[in-house]
């Protein structure tokens, strides 16, 4: 979650929200969390070792230690003296400080350093530079399929589209090189360095198969371009169930261009009179926790206002930062009788967050269908050091629902009432009825049966190694969402993006 990413930061941030980002600038002191203010009041940090000024390595380690000790949610684990000079980087000074944790899986990297530039840049319109599409990777077979391309984007625009599978990488035609062999030579850290750098103007040839057995060659070019939260083609959608309507959402981040969209979305549903509703979260990462209050008030018509959405609780010396949101029926909110929520691996922070809300309140009426989620119960604040665009984003609170239930670190599968296995059918668009989760969530909602996940089925990862290695319940069966060992901001929101 990120601060209001699941609550937010002040100059060191803005509100970030369940995951959340928030927008700010600044010097080093937090805000407090509350939900229905778009701007948390700032409160004073409580004061904080000398850390110098410059952007020197061990200045920028020093500044990250203090800020650690004064607001990570587990400071028990913290080492009490870590010499910075045998760390070359600032990343493997992060690691090493947040070993301990990590190996408790209770942040599996949730605390790293970023851009802030980079990160407010998407978290206030989508921007980021990419060919624009969603990778998963098949381990076992080698091969690597889209399960996902971005409208606006170059990967679309090149009639790359789900379902299509990358059989070759290359800068040129005359250098292309098949996925299997780059896998069998250097492993997913090879496949991410054939993709390039995230830098607009990176360009590959790529040989493509369509789900139909045509192959052709593409060349796409990383671009700038800002990333469509709600679907033009599939963000909302009303479904025919043998005659019932049902209403259909896929969000694929929570940020803050999400909200006219989702608004559009509930009113579209509102207007057809649907009581059952399918949520498709299955790839996103999180994001803002301000849009998954949003997204709660328009999934929560029947709700009233003294009604808890969510309760973040830091650790004890910072309970003041405590705070409880809650639910606030929009024009265009809903009242639905039944809901299921589409997830999977890649389905974490501010996502888990929206799911783990409603237990309380529709119970065995709602179902999580596909697989477990990645099991993230925790948020980030974000600390900014401006001079050197370092921003630390540090798990600093947990975040419940109306019970105080926030007990998914191993993920949804484990405490939603009723779930209901399925795939990612890569064979059929995302909103189509014939896919196989979306059939399975109608399945759930019109009364039939369905098979229980297991929640062993996208187990997190040990809490040893880089991001990837530690990560690999992002998973949609037998594919696996392809991430970066660093992955960027957006890599991490949007899993499998580049």
């Amino acid at each position: 979650m990120k601060f209001r990413r699941i609550g937010s930061a002040a100059s060191i941030l803005a509100m970030l929200s369940a995951c959340g980002g928030g927008g700010s600038s600044g010097t080093g002191s937090v805000s407090t969390p509350v939900a229905a203010t778009p701007t948390p009041t700032p409160v004073a940090s409580t004061p904080t070792p000398t850390t110098g000024t410059g952007c020197s390595l061990r200045e920028r380690q020093t500044w990250v230690a203090a800020q650690m000790n004064e607001w990570y949610l587990f400071p028990e684990t913290l080492p009490a003296s870590l010499d910075p000079a045998p760390y070359a980087t600032l990343d493997a000074y992060v690691d090493a400080l947040t070993a301990t944790a990590r190996s408790q899986r209770r942040d599996r990297y949730f605390t790293y350093v970023t851009s802030i530039a980079e990160e407010n840049a998407y978290y206030a319109s989508g921007e980021t530079a990419g060919f624009g599409f969603r990778l998963a990777l098949n381990s076992n077979t080698r091969r690597l399929f889209i399960t996902e391309s971005f409208e606006g984007a170059p990967a679309l625009a090149a009639g790359i589209d789900r379902g299509a599978e990358i059989v070759s990488i290359g800068t040129t035609a005359a250098n292309l090189r098949t996925v299997s062999d780059i896998l069998a030579a250097e492993g997913s850290a090879g496949l991410n360095a054939a993709l390039g750098p995230n830098t607009a103007g990176t360009a590959r040839v790529f040989r493509v198969r369509n789900t139909n057995g045509s192959t052709f060659d593409a060349t796409v070019t990383k671009t700038d371009f800002n990333l469509t939260p709600v679907s033009s083609r599939y963000g909302y959608k009303i479904l025919d169930d043998n005659g019932k309507k049902v209403g259909y959402v896929n969000l694929r981040t929570f940020i803050s261009t999400a909200n006219d969209g989702l608004r559009d979305a509930f009113a579209a549903l509102k207007a057809a009179g649907v009581s059952e509703v399918i949520i498709d979260l299955r790839y996103n990462g999180g994001g803002l926790v301000s849009v998954a209050e949003n997204f709660g008030r328009l999934l929560g018509g029947n709700r009233s206002t003294s009604d808890v959405f969510g309760i973040t609780s830091f650790r004890p010396d910072k309970s003041s930062q405590n705070s409880t949101s809650y639910f606030a029926p929009q024009p265009q909110s809903i009242a639905p009788t039944k809901v299921a929520f589409i997830g999977f691996g890649g389905s974490a922070s501010a996502s888990e967050l929206l799911i783990n809300a409603f237990i309380p309140y529709l119970g065995t009426n709602m179902a999580l269908v596909g697989g477990n989620t990645f099991g993230k119960p925790v948020g980030q604040i974000a600390i900014d050091r401006a001079a050197c665009d370092d921003r630390l984003r540090v798990v600093a609170f947990a975040i419940q629902n109306r019970d105080r239930s926030a007990a998914y670190y191993d993920g949804l599968a484990t405490v939603v009432p009723r779930t209901c296995a399925a795939s990612d059918d890569i064979n059929f668009p995302l909103g189509d009825p014939r896919e196989s989760s979306i059939a399975a969530a109608l399945n759930f909602l019109g009364g039939r049966s369905c098979t229980p996940i297991t929640a062993s089925a996208s187990a997190p990862g040990t809490g040893t190694g880089t991001f990837a290695a530690a990560n690999r319940s992002l998973w949609l069966n037998e594919r696996e969402l392809l991430t970066p060992d660093r992955p960027s901001t957006v890599q991490r929101e949007v899993p499998g993006a580049f």
